[in-house]
């Protein structure tokens, strides 16, 4: 839908989603994109520095965990293509997802490592002095020299593994670092970190039917200038499991820009001003294409994100 036929207003939606890719051009051609695009895509911008990244990125838990199966492996890099034709950026990964980083760092190579990637994985060990050459390892597997974001998985012995991660970033192998959780459980040890720890990137769990975030957490981030990743958008494929066999709302398309339920499942969460980037995960190219839909047109403001939370709830 044009301006024009909006009457020339400049909703506030389109003014975020609009500034926001404007604002992307410059930051991203600094991680090495080089695409030309007809419209801006939604991308936000990293506290710490104020570089921008597109706002929707790509997990790899169990979708990319296929061991070295090569028909399996070259799906997976068509995944990856796609991704990036879209305007991918963050890719999320893990020691602990089996061969999830080996498939990625073998799509990256297939593909010729492309401009724009925002290379992210873990620290997964119970020991400190192991963290060094799991780090390692990972970089062999991704083919990267640097990781653009760093973290400690699951809060696991992230004292430790904190001090770790600041001496890499002091020696430029880490651009930025960060804790993750999937548990809700945890939210009051990982809020323990957010206040007394210097980091750039908190990932947890949020979507619109698991929003235990918005109390503390989001609001958290934003006054302390934390970057955002969102785990489980859709719940670990629950939410289409809950609501396939619904219609979308006839107002999803003109109020939230969401042509499929998977964009406004996303558009839910990246309308929020303290999200970053939300990584989906997926092992389907159509599904990767509605996924990565999600970074054009309109964001929800808080009174549609309101109503698609109600709307939802009547379901």
């Amino acid at each position: 839908m044009t301006e024009a036929s909006r009457g020339g207003t400049l909703t506030r939606r389109r003014l975020l989603a609009g500034a926001a890719g404007i604002a992307a051009a410059p930051a991203l051609a600094g991680l090495g994109a080089e695409r030309t695009r007809a419209a801006p895509l939604i991308a936000r911008t990293v506290p710490a520095t104020g570089e921008a990244m597109p706002a929707v990125g790509m997990g790899t838990w169990i979708t990319f965990n296929v061991g070295e199966d090569p028909e399996l492996r070259a799906h997976r890099t068509k995944i990856l293509r796609t991704f990036f034709d879209m305007g991918g950026g963050m890719i999320d990964s893990s020691p602990m997802y089996g061969s999830s980083e080996a498939v990625v760092g073998h799509g990256l190579n297939e593909l010729g490592h492309p401009g724009g990637l925002i290379s992210a994985t873990k620290v997964w060990t119970r020991f400190g002095g192991e963290a060094r050459g799991q780090m390692a390892d990972s970089r062999d597997l991704w083919g990267v020299e640097t990781f653009d974001v760093m973290q400690v998985h699951n809060l696991v012995s992230w004292r430790e593994h904190l001090k770790t991660l600041r001496a890499a970033k002091e020696q430029g192998r880490i651009r930025y670092i960060g804790v993750t959780t999937s548990h809700g459980r945890r939210h009051d040890e990982l809020e323990r970190v957010m206040r007394s720890e210097p980091i750039d990137f908190v990932q947890f769990t949020y979507n619109i039917v698991d929003r235990r975030a918005e109390d503390r957490l989001l609001p958290l981030a934003r006054d302390k200038g934390i970057g955002v990743i969102i785990n489980r958008p859709f719940k670990r494929k629950q939410l289409f499991h809950m609501f396939q066999d619904e219609p979308l709302p006839e107002w999803a398309g003109p109020e939230v820009d969401a042509a499929n339920w998977a964009q406004f499942f996303l558009k839910f969460i990246i309308g929020h001003p303290a999200v970053t980037c939300a990584i989906p995960a997926t092992s389907q190219i159509q599904h990767m294409r509605e996924n990565m839909g999600a970074l054009t047109g309109d964001l929800p403001d808080e009174p549609t994100r309101r109503k698609m939370v109600k709307h939802i709830e009547s379901l």
